[in-house]
């Protein structure tokens, strides 16, 4: 990603279902939470699934709104040599990339998130935009 001062930041919070760790683990790569730069790590809530715009209600006050999916970087590698092609795929025959490493969104109004917090998930208006990367 480039630099675009003008633009607003997309990209201020890093959610991945720790989900993938399972996925990841069953393939022979140990990684827990944190460890791939994400803030906050989730478990039953279908992230990737989400459409664009949906707001994310931690504990009592805290509220974000995803904004897109995570683009995995090479650095990856770097933690885990071959983690990369199990985050970020192209399907042969659709060619289409899958992205699995988390969404990210941007602080819509800030609050305290603890462990164990619940999350509310709260639906944009229809139609909906299916995620894109950001």
């Amino acid at each position: 990603m480039t630099y675009e001062p003008d633009l607003p930041n997309l990209r201020q919070v890093h959610l991945m279902h720790e989900e993938l760790f399972d996925e990841l683990a069953l393939k022979g790569f140990e990684v827990s939470a944190g460890q791939l730069g994400e803030n906050i790590t989730t478990r039953g809530v279908d992230l990737l699934g989400l459409p664009t715009g949906s707001l994310l209600h931690l504990g009592e006050q805290a509220v974000l709104e995803v904004t897109g999916l995570r683009n995995p970087c090479a650095k990856i590698n770097d933690f885990r040599k071959g983690l990369l092609g199990e985050v970020f795929a192209m399907d042969p025959l659709s060619g289409e990339f899958t992205f699995k490493c988390g969404v990210m969104a941007v602080v819509r109004c800030g609050g305290t998130v603890r462990p164990d917090d619940s999350i509310h998930v709260e639906a944009p208006p229809a139609p909906h935009r299916p995620l894109e990367r950001v």
